[in-house]
């Protein structure tokens, strides 16, 4: 998904769905589809889907989401961005502990990476995914930056804004990883201003504390706290971001 809905020529129900995606209302934002064509039921089960990842819940209606997609799909590349979908539960699924299901998310985005062709729209998404899998998976640095870097260049050629804030952002986590502090920075602060110009907040407090690890106090606090305001503001999502926030107790209780 690559933050339809975020232009003033959108149509309102994409307004609409991705005023709720940003705001961390996916199951609002699904609620508003109705699954009776192949984009359609593909666009709900992503946005199904990142709620496993950001909330580490709805794992079986996602799942009946995807498989809803997967029956609806006529073409290769719908098939294609249905398998790259389940690749993404089955490697959330993986990351958050709930169910090793590695396998299943290799096999999926390799099937995906044989039904969606080189320079589509899709492949951008696609190859990040694959990077998301190296990096976090197979702890494979190289593998991921050579994904991302594929991923960044069809995002921009196809003008996928959203996609380019993930591709900064992980691109800037592995040059921090080797110890390249200056090009970290440059790409945590690409995504944060992407990130803040599009409105997608569930995705802001992340990019500010990622920018923090890079700048000196007292900036770096103040940009901390920032993070856990909307943190607070959210419910506590992304739930990952906790241990990386080390919000006060009395917060972490009522997330």
């Amino acid at each position: 998904m690559s933050g339809t809905g975020t232009t003033s020529d959108d149509d309102p129900l994409q307004t609409a769905v991705w005023r709720l995606r940003s705001r961390a209302c996916w199951a609002d934002a699904a609620a508003l589809l109705t699954p009776a064509t192949p984009a359609a039921a593909l666009q709900r089960a992503a946005l199904l889907v990142e709620r496993c990842l950001y909330t580490e819940q709805g794992w079986q209606e996602a799942e009946d989401a995807l498989r809803t997609a997967e029956a609806l799909a006529l073409t290769d590349e719908e098939r294609g961005a249905a398998a790259c979908e389940r690749g993404q539960l089955a490697y959330a699924a993986t990351l958050h502990t709930v169910r090793d299901r590695a396998d299943e998310a290799r096999a999926a985005l390799g099937r995906a990476a044989a039904l969606i062709p080189p320079g589509t729209p899709g492949r951008p998404l696609l190859d990040f995914r694959r990077g998301l899998l190296a990096e976090n998976l197979a702890h494979s640095p190289q593998s991921a930056q050579a994904a991302y870097r594929r991923a960044h260049a069809g995002a921009t050629a196809h003008a996928n804004t959203l996609l380019l804030s993930f591709t900064w952002r992980h691109l800037a986590g592995l040059a921090l990883r080797e110890g390249d502090l200056a090009e970290a920075r440059h790409g945590f602060a690409e995504s944060l201003r992407i990130r803040e110009e599009l409105g997608y907040l569930v995705g802001t407090a992340p990019a500010l504390a990622s920018l923090a690890d890079t700048e000196p106090e007292p900036e770096a606090s103040r940009l901390r706290e920032e993070a856990r305001r909307l943190y607070r503001l959210l419910g506590g999502v992304p739930t990952w971001l906790a241990a990386h926030l080390n919000p006060p107790a009395p917060d972490a209780a009522t997330a």
